[in-house]
């Protein structure tokens, strides 16, 4: 690690002494040629934005790209490479007013061709299949003009805005996956497989105020929570995630941004592995959990437990009470057990071993199982391989993992809807599909939000799978930074970080 740092202070020392051209009306803050060091637990899967999958690996590569729109720490939606937009009257057309600034890394300003060139494909209107399900509703993207772009839908989809923070990239630019280039705060340096991913400052960033102070940031791949503690007390890391344990550990030394992390943590239970076809099967398991020993156990309290598929850190859309269906009986899940003939059920559980909370969760929840006469397996597996057999392939009989929080209702509840691409866990469920789909053609916020809390009563009641807890998000960083905000879905705003004298 040290010699890639090495490397990028010698890249970026120069830059750092240079105030270089920015946009009119720029905010320029003093600019340091301090690199900022990121500890994080997921290798990338992908440095095409439009390929990874990773929560993490999204968390690095949005510093270097943007998208038309951005959202707030509210989640609130917000101008980012469209300064504005208007909807049309019927909710199907969606003209955006590029920002005449802006330009990719290599130089290239970022014009309406560049929008067309990158949502296509999601679309499929590039005559390939459509890569991403949730676009699939576009019916045209077209440039009006340079800095005009109009995307027509083929039905109202209340959430469509939300899709917009997909990246814009350079069009006809096809190197993405080994050298990226976006049009972001940050620009690509280079990446270590394995290891590390290097930035540097984008001087030239549009986004008035937003040029950032640091020089760069190099993101680090280190899994190990005592290393982490280790290196933040040392000062080889600059920020990471941590835990109580490391909290308490690192103590008034470091800055702190910590709340309700709007992760859905599930014990995904695989309905084509045919024990978990039956929905008493489901039951007993959910009855065989206790949410709150996981809770005190694995986060010392600092975990909110949930119900269904969505944290109430989304209150607007969260069905309150659903906790309450499945409250910890184990005695009511041995009877449903021997009433689908599963007294001695044996099962295997695909627990990614990147974060040590998931290993520690699967092996309380096997004791809790062992409790009722439920065998479970547990089977650690690295992180690209769980990219690979359970949420690409499908091939687990039950897994664990967070699925990270979105601002539309929507991307979380679509991850259950029969056909779509990364519905793990084969639900399906045609009272459920109608709800979302209903939900997402409905305009009105309140009835919108009834067929999104119908959603998430559907998947209790159908015990879909088992929803466990919302772990709180704890973010160390030394105490001379400041400026990183809580988003509702994992972010690092370091366009915002300032260094503290």
């Amino acid at each position: 690690m040290l010699k890639s740092l090495t490397k990028v202070y010698a890249t970026l020392a120069s830059a750092a002494l240079l105030l270089a051209s920015v946009p009119a009306g720029t905010t320029v803050h003093a600019q340091s040629d301090r690199v900022v060091r990121i500890a994080m637990v997921s290798e990338i899967d992908s440095l095409d934005p439009h390929l990874s999958s990773g929560t993490d690996t999204g968390s690095m590569l949005d510093n270097m790209h943007d998208g038309l729109i951005d959202y707030d720490e509210a989640g609130e939606i917000i101008p980012n490479l469209a300064e504005s937009w208007e909807i049309s009257e019927d909710s199907l057309t969606y003209t955006f007013h590029l920002v005449q600034d802006a330009t990719f890394h290599n130089g290239d300003p970022v014009t309406a061709n560049d929008v067309v060139w990158s949502y296509s494909p999601l679309a499929g209107l590039n005559g390939e299949e459509a890569t991403s399900s949730k676009w699939e509703v576009v019916e045209s993207i077209t440039a009006l003009d340079d800095y005009t772009v109009e995307i027509t839908l083929e039905s109202v989809d209340s959430g469509f805005l939300a899709r917009a923070l997909m990246p814009v990239m350079p069009a006809d630019y096809t190197d993405q996956a080994s050298a990226p280039i976006g049009a972001g705060p940050f620009k690509f340096v280079e990446w270590n497989q394995g290891q590390s991913l290097v930035m540097e400052r984008n001087d030239d960033y549009y986004l008035d105020g937003k040029v950032p102070e640091i020089a760069g940031v190099e993101w680090v791949l280190m899994q190990d929570p005592a290393t982490i503690t280790l290196a933040l007390q040392t000062g080889e890391i600059d920020i990471a995630g941590t835990n109580i344990e490391g909290k308490a550990q690192l103590g008034d030394s470091m800055n702190y941004v910590e709340g309700p992390q709007n992760m859905v943590v599930i014990f995904g239970l695989n309905h084509n592995h045919e024990p978990f076809s039956d929905v008493r099967v489901r039951q007993a398991i959910n009855f065989a959990v206790n949410k709150q020993e996981l809770i005190d156990v694995v986060f010392q309290g600092n975990a909110v437990e949930l119900g269904s598929m969505f944290s109430p850190a989304m209150d607007y859309y969260y069905q309150e009470g659903l906790q309450e269906v499945y409250a910890y009986n184990p005695e009511r899940a041995k009877e449903l057990l021997a009433e689908a003939g599963q007294e001695n059920l044996t099962f295997t559980m695909k627990a990614p071993s990147h974060e040590q909370f998931y290993i520690d969760t699967a092996q309380v929840l096997a004791n809790q199982l062992a409790q009722v006469g439920i065998t479970m397996e547990i089977q650690p597996v690295e992180w690209s391989t769980w990219l690979e057999e359970v949420y690409t392939n499908f091939d687990h009989e039950a897994t664990l993992i967070g699925l990270t929080g979105k601002i539309d209702p929507y991307d979380v509840l679509i991850r259950f809807r029969e056909g779509y691409n990364r519905n793990f866990v084969n639900y399906n469920n045609k009272d459920y599909n109608n709800a979302i789909d209903s939900a997402i053609q409905e305009l009105d916020e309140k009835a919108n939000a009834n067929y999104y809390k119908e959603a998430q009563t559907i998947l209790v009641d159908d015990a879909a799978s088992v929803f466990l807890f919302d772990p709180n998000r704890i973010t160390a960083m030394q105490a001379d930074l400041e400026g990183l905000g809580l988003f509702p879905a994992q972010k690092f705003n370091l366009e915002d970080l300032r260094i503290v004298e």
